[in-house]
């Protein structure tokens, strides 16, 4: 016997008219994902052609990016960026790209690197004196004069925090570097030492005890380094070494006593000091004072603040927010610096060729 077919059940106008409710709203999701996909593959498009280089000339090969203004035929001019501390790679995790677009648009091609160490170049950023990092900066602006595309003679340095005692060092030395772009420096490394432990302190609004504990371990530790101390003996002798290691240790010993007095009251190429007002790393009232008094030729010195900006240049709020910093990050990378500061560098490299012309 044949097996009695189930009847459909007939759909009413309003199951219907819920359906396809429904329906639109996904599509309306699904085309709102798809509209903000490409909202961020946009903004992490750059107006650059970036070509990886290695840059031979100095003590070991650098593994870095060539980036080339898109449009024209050159020769460009050239920023040679020179990082702060710690391991960064050429694109300081994409950071600098921003920077480089506006350096492009003002018609200037820009060069960084791994640091030594980093991404598995040769070398170890830790072995390095400043000294080292301003003959590896010399080098590199040595290959870069060799390069097709390049003005020889528009060559100048960007660089920011540590890269403040290595740019002067390395423009006293060569008539090569034409300009200089200091971004959050310090003078000199004990004193800005001094001043990032207790603004920390104050941000944490740590107690007097907690902060003249923690002034009495940094005088024990800056006497250690003085001292012809090793490493083991100051852990041994119970010395504070956290966040400390070995090769940490020998850099910091090395460098402590780096100042940039000299070398900055020896330049005699235009500078542009760029300064945030909530920097907790570096007393830019203490930096802009020390470049106003040793910076004396007339129309070298430009200087330009933000008076909401950390030591990375990005407004506080922003940086204090993990969840704004990541979205910016991703979603809209040239808005998360302060305000002008992107224009501010495009600014400052396109008065130098009116200036030059």
């Amino acid at each position: 016997m044949e097996k009695p077919k189930t009847a459909k059940t007939a759909k009413t106008p309003r199951a219907r008219g819920k359906h396809r409710r429904l329906w639109g709203s996904l599509l309306a999701v699904a085309v709102l994902l798809a509209g903000a996909g490409g909202w961020v593959v946009y903004q992490n498009e750059y107006d650059l052609t970036e070509e990886r280089v290695t840059v031979t000339g100095g003590k070991q090969p650098l593994q870095g990016v060539l980036a080339r203004p898109t449009g024209g035929h050159g020769p460009y001019g050239l920023v040679v960026f020179v990082h702060g501390d710690g391991p960064v790679d050429a694109t300081h995790d994409t950071f600098y790209r921003p920077l480089w677009e506006a350096m492009a648009k003002a018609g200037y091609a820009t060069l960084s690197w791994d640091k030594p160490g980093v991404h598995d170049a040769p070398g170890n950023w830790l072995d390095q004196s400043l000294q080292d990092r301003a003959d590896e900066t010399l080098a590199a602006i040595r290959w870069a004069k060799a390069q097709p595309g390049i003005d020889p003679d528009r060559i100048g340095l960007w660089g920011a925090s540590q890269a403040g005692w290595v740019m002067p060092k390395a423009a006293r030395q060569s008539p090569d570097v034409k300009f200089v772009i200091a971004v959050g420096p310090a003078v000199n490394w004990l004193r800005q030492g001094r001043y990032n432990l207790l603004a920390e302190l104050r941000e944490r609004h740590a107690s007097p005890e907690e902060t003249a504990a923690a002034v009495a371990r940094s005088d024990r530790n800056l006497a250690a380094l003085r001292s012809a101390g090793t490493f083991e003996q100051y852990r041994a002798a119970g010395g504070d070494i956290e966040g400390l290691t070995p090769e940490r240790w020998a850099f910091n010993k090395r460098n402590h006593l780096a100042d940039a007095t000299e070398d900055l009251a020896a330049l005699r190429v235009p500078v542009q000091l760029v300064l945030g007002g909530r920097d907790l790393n570096v007393d830019s009232d203490d930096t802009e004072a020390g470049y106003r008094r040793l910076v004396t030729t007339p129309g070298l010195l430009r200087v330009l603040r933000f008076p909401d900006a950390t030591h990375n240049l990005v407004p506080k709020d922003v940086e204090d927010s993990e969840l704004r910093s990541t979205f910016l990050a991703v979603a809209a990378p040239r808005s998360l610096f302060a305000p002008g500061y992107l224009d501010g560098m495009r600014n400052f490299l396109t008065s130098l060729d009116h200036r030059k012309g």
